[in-house]
């Protein structure tokens, strides 16, 4: 420890810095931004279920405030530091332990809510010793640094470990096969099963998936809807009962049964959801039975050898070149187990009714285990961690005013109680409320659903990428742009004032949602129209929440400033967490087009709240004497 009274021990804050916010926004990218939403999509939890339960490990930060002076009181900031990193490396530990086993979910969202925890209190004491750890003009200087490298993390956690999961699904799995699909006028109309042999001819004893048959022929001449249509339920039905395929819920390892039903569920949950299907579910047109459709042609798909006991190997089939005339109705995702393994999958190709010319598509299968390449994903952030905690535990300060609260308790908690009372006395509280609970409300939503509805196949509204193309698009490409209309953002508000931009921050942080408006409409497949559309929103939002954080910052000025800005910003997540906890259950009853038409509508509340602020003309413009 320093020898000089009250000074840092002398530290270079570029050793310690970069690290220390680095490792406060990995956990909060894991545990509520997309991280654990794409995980629980890719290993079979429906929309519904996994926004729900996801929205509630915002809850930490919202309430994030009520134990904070505890920080102070017990022990010094420096080893809650250290402790919060050994901490999370162990939790995150425990859920790369917790993917294989058969209850996962329930199990994996314990970890989660520990690590949401962990990570809030973590977060505490890592703002406070950067005020205790530095002095005045350092803290002024290394805000910026801080704020960039709390970026990096939310890309790295976004984008790479997205990516580094996705590499792992396609490495863990067996060799990718193709599906040759044909059309032509020349085929034959019928529909066949195909044929399929006992025994699959041997590869120096290596698991395959064979396809049967090699070359699939689909005629142009159309077929009666009804006819298609029960072949198609023919195939569900054989995929369903033989676990190749689970139902739209999701697989949570719960009961399906209950035995009575719930007063929410039966008063408003499901009048509520039989309202919107009603009158807002996206239609399918009706059409007669002996209406004439275009033609379809089967495809089965074997596993050559049997998995072991509670292990299970996915397939995902996608389109890769040729004709888009040609598409995959059924069979996007198939899983192999030892139960089903003996027995074909069954994949339905139909074209287009109004083919009507010889044409060609090939759709390739890729294989892997995905609760495996997660838990190899978790591991290595759990490893980081304990790097963290100990290069931390020699690396930062000892700041002589970091020190335990002995004996201040009752004081503390006076003065705590005090600083809310003078919070919720203002007589504009209600303004600042409702601005921090519904400036956010689309983007709320908007943020839970974006990852699903790219990760969906079209034929269910979404866009049909891989979890390598979302980590790419949205966590990589998007957290640049959040992170660059940002830094514009406050730049912005520096040359003319916050009140002189908040206007056209509020349009900024809504217009651009009309992307997923006009991409669930118009389902692009080329990747650079998707990355338009993602960069151009998250650009936008980045640049319209700088409105945000000024507020926050605005209301917060007095004598309790970071009590009251530790109040705005439990607000603030509570505005995250309630709009997304039903997003889920939203889009699966009205479909992708309505919830983001929705999304948008979204933005009136949003803007009410913004008449009636009061901010002073010169706030946020930067002094010449700065």
């Amino acid at each position: 420890m320093s020898k000089q009274t009250g000074e840092p021990k002398q530290r270079n804050p570029w050793a310690w810095i970069p690290t220390l916010y680095f490792a406060e926004g990995i956990p909060y990218a894991v545990a509520a931004t997309t991280v654990a939403l794409i995980m629980f999509k890719r290993l079979g939890i429906s929309n519904a279920e996994s926004t729900f339960y996801t929205s509630w490990l915002y809850l930490p930060w919202v309430i994030k405030p009520i134990w904070s002076p505890f920080v102070d009181l017990l022990k010094t900031k420096r080893w809650w530091i250290v402790l919060m990193e050994l901490v999370i490396g162990a939790i995150l530990g425990g859920v790369a332990l917790a993917i294989p086993l058969p209850g996962f979910f329930k199990i994996t969202m314990i970890f989660l809510w520990l690590l949401a925890f962990s990570s809030a209190t973590h977060d505490i004491s890592a703002d406070g010793f950067y005020m205790l750890g530095l002095n005045e003009h350092q803290q002024a200087y290394f805000v910026g640094i801080r704020s960039t490298f709390y970026r990096i993390a939310m890309i790295t956690g976004q984008g790479l470990l997205i990516i580094l999961a996705g590499f792992f699904e396609t490495s863990t799995g067996l060799p990718p096969i193709e599906i040759a699909t044909s059309a032509s006028p020349s085929f034959s109309k019928e529909i066949r099963m195909p044929e399929i042999p006992q025994q699959l001819s041997a590869r120096e004893g290596q698991t395959f998936f064979a396809v049967f048959p090699q070359q699939a022929e689909i005629s142009t001449q159309n077929i009666p809807a009804e006819k298609l249509d029960s072949i198609r339920k023919v195939v569900v039905a054989y995929n369903q009962n033989n676990g190749f395929v689970t139902n739209q819920s999701g697989n949570t390892g719960t009961s399906n049964t209950r035995e009575e039903e719930s007063w929410w569920s039966a008063s408003v949950s499901k009048p509520l959801g039989n309202f919107l299907k009603e009158h807002f579910q996206t239609k399918v047109q009706a059409v007669s039975g002996k209406t004439l459709t275009g033609n379809a042609a089967i495809v089965a798909i074997r596993l050559s050898t049997k998995p072991e006991e509670n292990k299970e190997m996915v397939l995902n089939v996608k389109f890769r070149n040729g004709d888009n005339s040609i598409h995959l109705l059924e069979g996007e995702r198939i899983t192999f187990n030892a139960a089903n393994q003996d027995k074909p999958a069954y994949l339905l190709f139909q074209c287009d009714p109004k083919l009507n010319r010889p044409t060609q598509a090939v759709f390739k299968g890729t294989s892997g285990n995905i609760h495996l390449a997660w838990s190899i994903t978790f591991l290595i952030l759990a490893g980081m961690f304990v790097l963290f905690s100990i290069y931390h535990r020699f690396i930062l300060p000892y700041p002589k005013s970091d020190k335990q609260a002995v004996g201040q308790g009752q004081d503390l908690f006076k003065e705590f109680f005090r600083t809310f009372g003078s919070f919720f006395k203002r007589k504009d509280i209600g303004v600042i409320i409702a601005f921090l609970m519904f400036y956010r409300v689309g983007e709320a939503q908007l943020i839970k659903m974006a990852s699903p509805f790219m990760l969906d196949p079209r034929q269910l509204g979404g866009l049909g990428l891989t979890t390598g193309d979302v980590g790419l698009l949205y966590g990589t490409f998007g957290i640049l742009a959040l992170t660059i209309g940002g830094i514009l953002g406050g730049i912005a508000a520096s040359s003319k004032g916050f009140k002189y931009w908040l206007w056209w921050m509020v349009l900024a942080i809504n217009i651009p949602h009309l992307a997923y408006v006009y991409m669930s409409f118009a389902q692009p497949e080329n990747q650079l129209i998707i990355g338009l559309c993602v960069t151009l929103e998250q650009f936008s939002y980045g640049f319209g929440f700088t409105a945000y954080m000024l507020y926050m910052i605005y209301i917060s000025e007095g004598q309790h400033k970071t009590a009251h800005f530790a109040i705005a910003t439990g607000f603030m997540a509570l505005g995250m967490m309630l709009p997304g906890m039903f997003s889920g259950w939203l889009q699966e009853i009205i479909g992708y087009q309505h919830f983001f038409v929705w999304v948008m509508l979204c933005m009136i509340p949003g803007m009410i709240p913004v008449f009636f602020i009061r901010v002073k003309p010169e706030f946020g413009i930067k002094r010449k004497e700065e």
